[in-house]
């Protein structure tokens, strides 16, 4: 469905910029193969009013004009949807080549290395770099590029979503607004229509298919900052602090953050980190290296995730 839709939109953007005039919407639909699928003038007024929104919204430019019968006909020119030319410093032109290099995934790896094809046929100052230490982001799971194109596109997806303490996945829709990277795990921020709130939920709890269920129906917000979200659960500025200890040589993102350390034995440290919510999510995912000490409502949530985790 997602490919047939940008076929029709590219085909009524091809329409729109090469005529001379105005063309009505009766026009159009004799002009674009895939209208012809449409049975109904209510149906079709819908969807052609949907592609030209889709269209606008991706910028281009529509004129719309009234002839003397007074209908209405439409046009996109060619002078006002010209982009002006592309001037990079060389600096600049690097970065651009180094993000290029930072996708793992061969499908976006592919349109990487297209744009930048096309920056160097435009004569932008572009040389392939080299260098000992070449950065990645590894986006491994399954449902991250069905959510990526969702949040694009802005449609609404449905998936099968396992909470850390949950023994099996739960349904859940959601309108998916941004993807982050924190801590080398992938999350996403969205609005979750059956709760009706703002939820993120990790990429790698997903299971099964990503399902699209149509467009958006909330407004996204003007920034969705999803690391801030997730830090906040992960205990990220929290005013208080936990006791745990720390199987030696093991949970290096637990020490990075640790207020204070101190060793117990040749096997075990004990930590003081930082506590907020979520926290106990967190340190289940150590397992059998991390030893909650205090306070006794973290050491509670743990033991409860570990035992669900256990059963699952």
């Amino acid at each position: 469905m997602a490919i047939a839709k940008a076929e029709r939109l590219m085909n009524l953007a091809l329409c729109l910029m090469n005529t001379r005039r105005p063309v009505s919407k009766r026009e159009l639909r004799t002009s674009i193969e895939a209208y012809h699928e449409v049975t109904s003038d209510e149906s079709f007024n819908r969807m052609f009013e949907r592609d030209k929104d889709d269209l606008r919204e991706l910028g281009l430019v529509i004129d719309t004009v009234e002839s003397l019968d007074g209908e209405f006909g439409y046009l996109a020119r060619s002078d006002r949807n010209r982009l002006p030319d592309i001037a990079l410093d060389p600096e600049e032109a690097a970065a651009l080549g180094l993000a290029a290099k930072v996708w793992q995934q061969a499908r976006l790896a592919e349109a990487a290395s297209g744009a930048l094809q096309k920056l160097r046929a435009a004569g932008v100052p572009y040389e392939a770099t080299s260098s000992v230490l070449e950065p990645r982001i590894p986006a491994p799971e399954p449902a991250f590029e069905a959510l990526m194109l969702a949040a694009r596109e802005r449609r609404a997806v449905a998936f099968d979503y396992r909470k850390a303490n949950a023994v099996r996945p739960e349904p859940r829709v959601v309108e998916p607004w941004a993807l982050e990277c924190w801590r080398g795990h992938w999350y996403v921020a969205g609005h979750d229509r059956d709760r009706g709130a703002v939820r993120v939920f990790r990429l790698s709890r997903i299971s099964g298919k990503v399902r699209t269920r149509g467009a958006f129906t909330v407004e996204v917000p003007d920034h969705v900052d999803v690391r801030a979200t997730v830090a906040s659960w992960a205990g990220e500025g929290a005013t208080a602090t936990a006791r745990i200890r720390l199987r030696r040589d093991s949970g290096y993102p637990l020490r990075s953050r640790a207020v204070t350390t101190t060793p117990v034995d040749a096997d075990w440290d004990e930590l003081e980190i930082p506590y907020g919510h979520g926290l106990d999510a967190w340190l289940a995912e150590f397992g059998p290296d991390v030893v909650v000490l205090a306070p006794e409502e973290l050491r509670a949530e743990v033991l409860e995730r570990l035992r669900a985790v256990a059963k699952g």
